[in-house]
């Protein structure tokens, strides 16, 4: 059974949840909580596997108590949000910031039509987060996201000119994306694509967070536009993010790779095709296997293909599977991901 710990300063919501929760075989609601010092009394005394968090609560926010709970009871904090508001939503990234491994919307009521399928969606998302092993403080943790580390020998030529970086990442993956972006310099001479999963609803306030740190403008790609040096690029909700040989973005609203959409596996195999060996392939932290085939296909091309290095990770899952294929020609933490872009890119244009 996973035990679920609820916060959230609504008691109606709280009893909206546990029924949502309970209703799976699987899951126990140990208890719930209205406020923050409420939540790190019963984290202490209960021991919950996983925690919903609402982040406006009275008394200590979600935001502190994310903070202090992952620095004395490490738990799996899921991020419960219920506005999908572009300036509400980048708010939970905050929250994430703090150590939160997951942000979903609160499912609408038993009368909407999307409520059958945001249950799932929730449910699915408290169950897998609680697998998620955080085993030491997220001060440490944050600690690991500028840690330089040296990279795997090149077993291959470093490519006389690189004309796009790929980014793939799921679970844990916001602030790893947002410590890349804002280590990258400005007049970086390349475009950056970027697919990270995440719930719907969320992806317009996670390119609204990210603006906040990062000296490349970021924006959510649109079809057919064309794709500028120095400008990040995310994929939209529901959408595979794809380049063409004219060098644009092409939005591809079709079946999910690997049950994903947008997949880290479709925006690879684009890359491979248009740039060849002239591109970065980069894999993030996250659960699963999306994009590990094709960036070891990116790697065959001669392109240079980075994955995250377990220590950095939240979720070793994607970069894991990658490493298994040898897919990887250099196995860094963020800051070393950064240092090496810098290296491999700004270097070879001045």
């Amino acid at each position: 059974m996973i035990k679920v710990l609820i916060v959230d300063d609504s008691a109606s919501v709280r009893l909206f949840l546990q029924e949502i929760l309970t209703a799976d075989p699987g899951i126990e609601v140990v208890g719930s909580a209205g406020d923050g010092e409420e939540a790190l009394e019963a984290v202490a005394q209960l021991r919950p596997d996983v925690i919903t968090m609402d982040v406006h609560l009275p008394r200590m926010n979600g935001l502190v108590a994310t903070r202090r709970l992952m620095e004395t009871f490490p738990t799996p904090i899921v991020i419960v949000s219920a506005s999908l508001d572009a300036e509400e939503v980048a708010t939970t990234f905050h929250a994430l910031q703090a150590g939160a491994v997951a942000a979903v919307a609160r499912p609408a009521g038993p009368g909407y039509t999307e409520h059958a399928a945001e249950v799932k969606n929730f449910v699915l998302t408290v169950k897998l987060m609680a697998e998620v092993k955080v085993v030491r403080r997220w001060s440490l943790f944050s600690r690991e996201l500028t840690r330089p580390a040296p990279d795997l020998p090149v077993t291959a030529p470093i490519p006389a000119k690189i004309r796009a970086v790929a980014i793939g990442a799921s679970a844990g993956g916001p602030l790893v994306i947002q410590t890349i972006l804002a280590g990258l310099p400005h007049g970086f001479p390349v475009p950056l694509l970027i697919v990270q999963h995440m719930a719907p609803g969320f992806v317009a306030g996670f390119v609204e967070w990210l603006n906040l740190t990062s000296r490349l403008p970021v924006r959510l790609a649109s079809h057919g536009e064309l794709l500028q040096p120095g400008h990040a690029y995310v994929a939209p909700d529901g959408c595979h993010l794809e380049v063409t040989a004219g060098n644009r973005a092409n939005l591809r609203n079709v079946t999910p790779v690997n049950g994903l959409c947008p997949s880290v596996s479709a925006l690879f195999r684009s890359v491979a095709m248009v740039y060849d060996k002239e591109a970065i392939g980069v894999l993030l932290t996250g659960m699963g296997n999306d994009g590990a085939w094709e960036l070891r296909v990116m790697r065959e091309l001669g392109a240079v293909t980075i994955i995250q290095d377990q220590e950095s990770s939240v979720i070793y899952g994607m970069p894991g599977e990658a490493l298994k294929l040898k897919a990887a020609s250099h196995i860094l933490p963020p800051a070393g991901i950064i240092d090496l872009l810098k290296r491999l890119i700004m270097e070879k244009t001045a």
